[in-house]
């Protein structure tokens, strides 16, 4: 059971510096105790030294809950490099925990919670409620209830006090803005911004519900893809009432034979990615806590609290660049950034480094041939495109890279993790030039998506 989520600015940052601080006393012990030991007892330190690295992050990034946990949720995705090749399936395998199975609070603490926001005892919200939680998430737990109508829910509710903590969290980001920024210079005060209105969103579940129930019926009859109906009139602030999905989770649909995976690599994709250039809208939190498998073959989806929509000329301007680098017009390319005004200073990058950083993002969507995505593959792609030690790109990190394209290229890096967790197998290629060129599919989903889209009836937007 975890400890109550601590709110104090100070209590969450000394925490989070408690764990980088620990890690690096951990390696430099491992290191010392190594010396004049065999191969084989060096192995099995670093074995441990590994999991108990991962053990204390499930463990402390999961009891702060919000940004925090998000983090942990990250390096579970994406591996950066954190520890050595040979123990990096180790490390994520237990830091994946913390996507749905992450320390829980009690129940008559998240029962509060209902209670006080609804203003009503539960017993007259809910024809029956199980306490015992389905998922332990970053913001909140997921429980199974029933209306009085006899509809079978999921209910979100967050833990008590973690607006408090997520806002925290925040603010000591604030304090880490220039450390970032030398890192990562094109993250701008403005992006800096968005993303804290984006999580600021977040916390707040009647904004949500009302989103994913536009989510639900736009994609309402959809041959694959299903998301399940929120109900507005039974959530508040800091519960979200929902339809409940039954289907498998994605560590079950991991273990699938790879047609199956394929198939499903597919469909997270064109929701993922493809909803953005086609429906002009799209989920930026992908991630397998968020996936399930039903029995008729549908993907549901799942978490609409960080939703995007993007204006046309935004969607336009980011695949007339794709565009660019698929044809290998870097030249073009180069100057499309320059009128922009996202490359600022052009003496400061060449045509060569501009078409290098799209590639770092988009190569694997771009690769005329089946390619299997693997978390190497999936990491490497946004290593190239973040880390300060890879001189081809420093000159576009330091350009003034809008909030917009940050997001898309958040979108496009998870959806490439999620992709490489799957091990799933496709030419990407295909499927995005359905919405660069406005080709025909050529795979049977693909069809089948493309009937739907044109039968389906326009729905209202949620705001």
């Amino acid at each position: 059971m975890a400890k109550p989520v601590s709110t104090s600015r100070l209590a969450r940052g000394s925490k989070l510096g408690a764990v980088v601080a620990g890690q690096a006393v951990r390696k430099r012990r491992t290191k010392l105790f190594m010396i004049g030991r065999s191969a084989e007892a060096r192995a099995r330190l670093a074995d441990e030294s590994v999991l108990r690295m991962a053990d204390q992050l499930v463990r402390v990034l999961g009891e702060m809950k919000g940004l925090a946990m998000k983090l942990g949720q990250l390096l579970s995705l994406l591996d950066m490099e954190l520890v050595p090749p040979r123990h990096r399936d180790a490390f994520q395998q237990r830091l994946s925990v913390l996507f749905d199975h992450a320390p829980t609070v009690a129940f008559e603490d998240m029962r509060r919670v209902i209670e006080e926001d609804r203003g009503a005892p539960l017993a007259e919200l809910f024809a029956d409620f199980d306490p015992e939680p389905l998922a332990a998430a970053s913001i909140g737990q997921v429980y199974r209830a029933r209306l009085f109508d006899g509809t079978e829910v999921a209910v979100k509710v967050q833990y008590p006090g973690v607006d408090l903590a997520v806002r925290a969290d925040l603010r000591n980001l604030g304090l880490l803005r220039i450390m970032i920024q030398q890192a990562l210079p094109g993250f701008t005060p403005a992006v800096f911004d968005e993303f804290r209105n984006s999580f600021e969103n977040e916390l707040d579940y009647a904004v949500e519900a009302r989103t994913q129930q536009h989510v639900a019926a736009v994609y309402a009859d959809h041959p694959f893809i299903t998301v399940p109906q929120a109900f507005p009139e039974h959530s508040s602030r800091r519960v979200l009432v929902t339809e409940f999905s039954p289907g498998i989770d994605f560590d079950a649909v991991r273990a699938l034979p790879d047609i199956e995976r394929d198939r499903i690599g597919e469909i997270i994709y064109r929701f993922y990615v493809g909803s953005c250039f086609e429906l002009a809208e799209f989920c930026g939190d992908p991630h397998p806590g968020n996936i399930l498998l039903r029995d008729d073959g549908k993907v549901v989806f799942l978490d609409f609290g960080l939703f995007k929509r993007m204006a046309q000329e935004h969607i336009t301007f980011e695949a007339t660049c794709l565009r660019a680098a698929a044809e290998d017009r870097s030249q073009d390319l180069y100057e499309l950034m320059i009128d922009r005004g996202i490359i600022q200073y052009p003496a400061a990058v060449t045509p060569e480094e501009c078409y290098d950083y799209i590639l770092s993002a988009a190569e694997w969507m771009l690769v005329d041939e089946k390619l299997t995505i693997t978390p190497e593959l999936a990491s490497g792609a946004l290593l190239h495109a973040i880390d300060p030690r890879q001189p081809e790109s420093a000159g576009m990190r330091r350009q003034n890279l809008p909030p917009e394209h940050l997001f898309s290229r958040r979108v496009g890096f998870w959806t490439c993790g999620v992709l490489g967790q799957l091990r799933a197998t496709a030419n990407w290629n295909t499927m995005t030039r359905e919405w660069l060129y406005g080709a025909e599919p050529v795979t049977e989903l693909g069809l089948a998506h493309r009937d739907w889209l044109r039968g389906r009836p326009p729905a209202a937007d949620p705001h």
